[in-house]
């Protein structure tokens, strides 16, 4: 095991035992239907991450990848705004939202419409996928499945689980955690697209005509 798999891997299970005793205090000590929606809201997450863990296991070998220093960026980043999602922030527990009960269910529905969005991409990019910015062996460029209109389908599907996270809780903590992972993943698509460039060249010049970034319409 590398370094930063160490370190990546240690980072998760900082954020999953931090918030599963939130919510253990929360269920334990004085259950509320309250805490329900942002229970289920991880629940997700959890399904979505156990689904990806067992995909990554058919990933083709890579010929060129980013620095560890810069997946050590990302996974840093991605894993503290995940933590925000969940676990109040002193002075970050004032409502950006009202508490008005339709953002809760619409909240969950993006992120159920997500994760299936996320589990189309995958499938559909197969073993070309990686974690890290990579070229596999026999890289070629994909364009089936959502990948017919977007660029970065499985950025979409996690930017919005992050989204339909933050509208459930609707806590400054949260939105902070979103502009972090929306940051992170600014980042990432800059270095992935000027990597598959590289690679493909006025193939991939031609993909990014015709087609969005992350959303039909919008960017």
């Amino acid at each position: 095991m590398t370094f930063l798999k160490r370190i990546a891997g240690l980072a998760v299970f900082v954020v999953l035992s931090v918030i599963g005793g939130r919510l253990a205090r929360k269920f334990i000590g004085t259950p509320s239907i309250a805490d329900l929606p942002l229970a289920i809201s991880m629940l997700l997450w959890c399904v979505f991450s156990i689904y990806w863990s067992i995909a990554a296991k058919n990933s083709a070998p890579a010929t060129k990848s980013e620095s560890r220093q810069s997946r050590l960026v990302h996974q840093v980043l991605v894993n503290v705004a995940l933590l925000l999602m969940f676990v109040p922030v002193p002075g970050m527990v004032q409502r950006y939202l009202p508490a008005w009960s339709v953002f809760v269910p619409l909240g969950l529905a993006l992120q159920v419409a997500c994760v299936i969005l996320g589990i189309w991409a995958r499938r559909n990019l197969g073993e070309h996928w990686s974690g890290e910015i990579t070229i596999k062996e026999d890289h070629r460029l994909i364009r089936t499945g959502p990948y017919r209109w977007v660029r970065h389908p499985i950025y979409t599907a996690l930017l919005g689980m992050y989204l339909g996270t933050a509208l459930v809780s609707g806590q400054m903590h949260a939105l902070l955690g979103l502009a972090m992972a929306s940051a992170a993943y600014w980042r990432k698509i800059r270095l992935e697209e000027a990597n598959l460039y590289e690679a493909f060249g006025p193939d991939y010049a031609a993909y990014r005509r015709e087609s969005w970034a992350l959303v039909p319409g919008l960017f």
